[in-house]
């Protein structure tokens, strides 16, 4: 998981808000939310850490609003004023010009006065509610090294995020996945072999197709997930309360997700394949041949590879997308990449973008098979609990 900004990269996440037609106060501001996050290149797990608690906000806030008879608008706009203004410091300006244009659209009133005072209300119980949630130690991660012996300096991702305090879980172990697959089996040789072959900088095994896949998600931000979300919200009969309860629900599953995911990883502490298949002479399993050249298609993330973050996130979405639709008839899903040079890409089944994932960090050549469906396992329970959770929520 990384922040990648590429030419363009802007320019291309809000060509993807031309997807959808129809916006309502919640998807516009989770769309311009989103823009925020790209715009303060900040990193994928606090930019999911600030729309976890920029959706909380405002579905607290529209519930608000609503009993009250308050303008909605005005609330939600309140609302990001206060978490937005208090995690991106440095947008404030950006900030303040798109909550006095969300303002200015509504007309003054008692109902308007009422919805900025239920917003601004709501915001601050919930940075109040998660004030003491973000770890208390500093960075601790000791490289793995002898006395006098060179390590790459680089310093890993995100080492102390598992020791957040979860929305969901009990713990950020809850549901630590076993261990990968032991390097002796018939299990890490087939994982070892699948992305040797298709996960390479050079492959001639992965297809133009594969590729396009695999480029489109060597993107990680929030926007390219809640796109999928807005597939949902902007389905016809939906409505403000359902639609901010669905961006909740997703935004804390996917918090919720990147703090487990990061607990494995760092008990598990398990190779990358750029490290595994330039020493596959050690592993101690004939069926895996070293190549020392070898080179992944993308840039390793810079933490340790079991299980896959992607998968997480793509799962978790997958699992609230799928509780909220129910019986109902699943809208195509959508959603833009600006490392595809903002190409889009669409679903008719929900298990198929989330295979899809899966599939591209093995093609990436950053992941292996085992790591994708475990991530993928984690993210569907964690999404699951966050539709028992919140998806009964008042709307």
């Amino acid at each position: 998981m990384k922040l990648k900004l590429p030419q363009g990269a802007l320019a291309a996440l809000l060509a993807a808000t031309t997807l959808h037609a129809g916006a309502d106060v919640i998807t516009d501001w989770n769309t311009k939310t989103g823009e925020l996050i790209v715009e303060a290149k900040i990193g994928t797990p606090p930019a999911v850490r600030v729309m976890a608690l920029v959706q909380t906000a405002v579905h607290q806030a529209a519930v608000a609003a609503t009993g009250q008879r308050a303008s909605v608008d005005a609330a939600v706009a309140a609302a990001h004023r206060v978490v937005l203004g208090k995690l991106l410091p440095a947008q404030q300006a950006s900030v303040d010009a798109a909550v006095q244009a969300a303002l200015a659209a509504v007309a003054e009133s008692p109902a308007k006065a009422a919805g900025m005072a239920a917003g601004e209300k709501a915001a601050q119980a919930v940075l109040a509610a998660r004030a003491d949630e973000m770890p208390s130690v500093a960075d601790s991660y000791r490289p793995h090294t002898s006395a006098g012996v060179y390590v790459p300096t680089a310093s890993p991702a995100a080492t102390a995020w598992a020791q957040r305090r979860p929305w969901l879980l009990a713990s950020t172990s809850q549901l630590r996945p076993p261990a990968p697959p032991a390097l002796t089996s018939e299990a890490w040789a087939r994982d070892f072999n699948e992305v040797k072959a298709f996960g390479g900088k050079a492959s001639t095994r992965r297809s133009a197709e594969q590729t396009e896949v695999a480029r489109f998600w060597d993107y990680s931000l929030p926007p390219i997930y809640h796109g999928v979300l807005r597939s949902v919200a902007l389905a016809p009969g939906r409505d403000v309360l359902g639609n901010a309860r669905l961006f909740a629900a997703a935004a804390q599953a996917m918090d919720d997700g990147l703090m487990a995911v990061f607990d494995a990883k760092y008990q598990y502490n398990f190779w990358r394949p750029s490290t595994a298949i330039r020493n596959a002479d050690i592993n101690g399993n004939d069926a895996t041949e070293r190549d020392p050249s070898w080179a992944p298609f993308i840039d390793t993330p810079m933490h340790p590879e079991y299980p896959s973050a992607h998968s997480v996130l793509a799962a978790a979405v997958g699992a609230v997308v799928k509780a909220e639709v129910g019986s109902g008839a699943l809208p195509v899903l959508a959603t833009s990449s600006p490392t595809a040079k903002g190409a889009t890409r669409r679903w008719t089944r929900i298990d198929d973008f989330v295979q899809e994932v899966g599939n591209a960090r093995v093609w990436e050549g950053v992941h292996y098979r085992s790591a994708t469906d475990a991530g993928a396992r984690m993210g569907q329970q964690i999404g699951e609990l966050a539709a028992t959770r919140l998806l009964g929520a008042p709307h």
